[in-house]
């Protein structure tokens, strides 16, 4: 069974290598990030016709998150219930769903803008509350997975250059506790191999030739309980979906399980 996660950066600019992609690449199930589209806007029918069925929670604007499978979709579960909201909003960057013998959440965490802006702790709160939504599932038999674009690098191994974060989100301590305290819950991180490189980054930067350079980031994790770890056959980076005109600034994660 192939699962992937993937920041597409706008289903509806990406649509025709989402498509592509999803024919080329025989997976099975997508846990897709910032859909930037409505759930009424969402391609429902476009991906059906390839086989999938879709699971969407949406409003349109910057966010937006998704699960497409090809194996079935049960019991999904749209937002986070400890999920506050910021600046009077709660924003649609969680979903979860059963596909087949897995269950996945798909997630676009916030992304903290500055340290001292009130978004930052919105991040953390957004994260405390992620945890307490998945703690069952991860503690259960069931494969299970976190997956999507969690706007974190675990360690500094998981950038290009610390020093240029110096003082930016994304790789502070608080950030990094919130994401060791998530994987308490019983999750581990199943970390990809790179397709080129020593180190697989999900993530570069439009600007400043960061892709082909490699400036890049780890930040799109597949957190999971020991049954889907252990299922783990093969996990790596599709680098190539980054390369070309249109691609999204994120790589596909993607997940091979004997299951």
């Amino acid at each position: 069974m192939r699962i992937a996660t993937w920041n597409v950066n706008s289903i509806t600019a990406r649509l025709p290598r989402l498509l592509a992609w999803l024919e080329s690449s025989g997976t099975d199930v997508l846990c897709l990030q910032e859909a930037k589209v409505s759930e009424e806007q969402f391609p429902s029918e476009q991906l059906r016709e390839l086989g999938y069925e879709s699971a969407v929670h949406a409003t349109g604007r910057w966010n937006g998150v998704a699960v497409l499978s090809r194996v079935g979709i049960e019991d999904v579960v749209k937002g986070l219930p400890g999920d506050q909201g910021f600046d009077g909003s709660v924003e649609p960057r969680a979903i979860a769903a059963t596909c087949g013998p897995v269950r996945v959440w798909s997630v676009y965490v916030p992304n903290g803008r500055e340290v001292d802006h009130p978004h930052y702790a919105y991040k953390l709160q957004w994260l405390e509350a992620l945890k307490a939504a998945v703690a069952g599932d991860a503690a259960g038999s069931r494969p299970f997975a976190v997956m999507g674009d969690y706007n974190v690098a675990p360690t500094d191994d998981d950038v290009f250059d610390r020093a240029v974060f110096e003082g930016s989100t994304h790789v502070t301590p608080a950030e990094r506790a919130a994401l060791a305290s998530l994987r308490e819950a019983g999750l581990s991180d199943v970390v990809p191999r790179p397709l080129k490189y020593d180190r697989p980054f999900t993530y570069w930067d439009y600007r400043q030739l960061a892709f082909p350079k490699n400036r890049g980031m780890r930040i799109d994790l597949v957190y999971a309980n020991a049954p889907f770890a252990k299922a783990v056959g093969d996990a790596y980076v599709d680098r190539e979906e980054r390369k070309g005109k249109g691609a999204s600034d994120h790589a596909p994660v993607v997940v091979d399980l004997d299951v």
